[in-house]
């Protein structure tokens, strides 16, 4: 088992769903950006390093169909489908580190709020560059700690990004949309600041 895969599984089967900072219960700041595509309710949608996160849940509500889920924790999976019941049946579960992800079909939206910050290293950096390149359609939803923000998530080091920092990091293939900078108040009382970039997929 990958040290990465180990932390996150163990993180899933000790901690309760308040117990994290990255706990949310309503993820409005992405949902406010995705309400802006006005994508088809068929539209194509991965939420990357999902956890238990009530993203799905939401997009659900609001009668989106062709949804998938994708985290390195199978512990995480269970979680969500737990809490999702039957309603889990209508979405595609994926359980992968995001370097090894060899997916089947593109997306008209990448949701990534704080998986990408945790690539520390330039060759895993490139390999998400590459497949958000390869994999995306439409549009790339990123929130990743700013350069306000923590240095270590979970115990892990991680990377910060400037709004100019997501931008040189993606322009190749992306044009930059919307972006700032956004306070996220944990369950422990404290501020973590993010980087929200919306981009949509250059024509080549």
């Amino acid at each position: 088992m990958k040290v990465n895969k180990k932390h996150w599984e163990n993180i899933y089967a000790t901690k309760g769903m308040q117990e994290v900072s990255w706990y949310q219960k309503s993820p409005q700041t992405s949902l406010n950006l995705i309400s802006q595509l006005q994508l088809s309710k068929h539209a194509s949608i991965i939420d990357i390093g999902a956890g238990d996160s009530f993203l799905v849940d939401e997009l659900l509500k609001l009668g989106y169909t062709n949804i998938s889920v994708l985290d390195i924790s199978v512990n995480a999976i269970k979680r969500a489908k737990k809490r999702l019941g039957e309603l889990a049946k209508n979405v595609k579960w994926i359980v992968t580190d995001i370097t090894e992800f060899n997916p089947t079909e593109k997306y008209d939206l990448w949701h990534d709020r704080a998986v990408f910050h945790f690539l520390t290293q330039e060759k895993d950096i490139n390999i998400y560059k590459k497949l958000v390149d390869s994999t995306i359609s439409g549009y790339f939803l990123l929130a990743t700690f700013s350069d306000e923000g923590p240095d270590k998530c979970s115990g892990l080091e991680i990377c910060k990004y400037s709004e100019l920092g997501l931008k040189n990091q993606f322009e190749e293939h992306f044009t930059l949309i919307d972006s700032f900078k956004k306070d996220h108040n944990t369950p422990f009382e404290t501020i973590q600041n993010f980087t929200f970039s919306l981009f949509k997929k250059l024509n080549e």
